[in-house]
């Protein structure tokens, strides 16, 4: 099974801040990262390793999106989430990596498939990418991902730990 996957920021971040951000390149096929994403994330005022990555090894994941697709358009959403669903659109086979509420919501209803930073890090337990997805869930939260008791106990349970 082919996965290509185009990025918005918030997994690009919080997987970096865990120093998981080689999960997205060993998980999937083909890696996109829209030009608006890495904007937000480089104009965005921090010094932070997703910086330092995006100018390093992730520059080569860094496309420019030309046009919005209008029916993404009509959601106002951010630069970055925007230009993720319409790469989704225009490339067919495409899986949106985002972990803000509207964004999915669009996406559901526009028909892309959507997985956020947590099932990242499910598919990589499953694929024995790492050792253990409680311990990288659980650094997610203490980085600052918005993840409710609830759900982080879900995906721990979803991996099996």
């Amino acid at each position: 099974m082919v996965r290509r996957w185009v990025v918005n920021a918030s997994p690009i971040i919080s997987l970096t801040k865990i120093d998981r951000i080689h999960l997205l390149s060993e998980l999937c096929d083909q890696v996109v990262i829209p030009q608006g994403v890495a904007d937000e994330i480089n104009l965005g005022g921090y010094a932070d390793s997703a910086v330092t990555w995006l100018q390093q090894a992730g520059q080569e994941f860094i496309k420019a999106i030309p046009e919005l697709d209008s029916r993404v358009a009509s959601w106002d959403l951010g630069l970055g989430e925007s230009q993720v669903l319409s790469w989704a659109i225009s490339h067919t086979g495409y899986e949106a990596i985002i972990d803000d509420l509207a964004a999915r919501k669009a996406a559901k209803i526009l028909q892309i498939p959507v997985r956020g930073t947590l099932a990242v890090i499910i598919l990589a337990k499953q694929m024995g990418r790492i050792a253990s997805a409680k311990q990288d869930l659980e650094n997610l939260v203490q980085v600052g991902l918005r993840i409710s008791p609830a759900v982080l106990a879900q995906a721990i349970a979803l991996a099996g730990e």
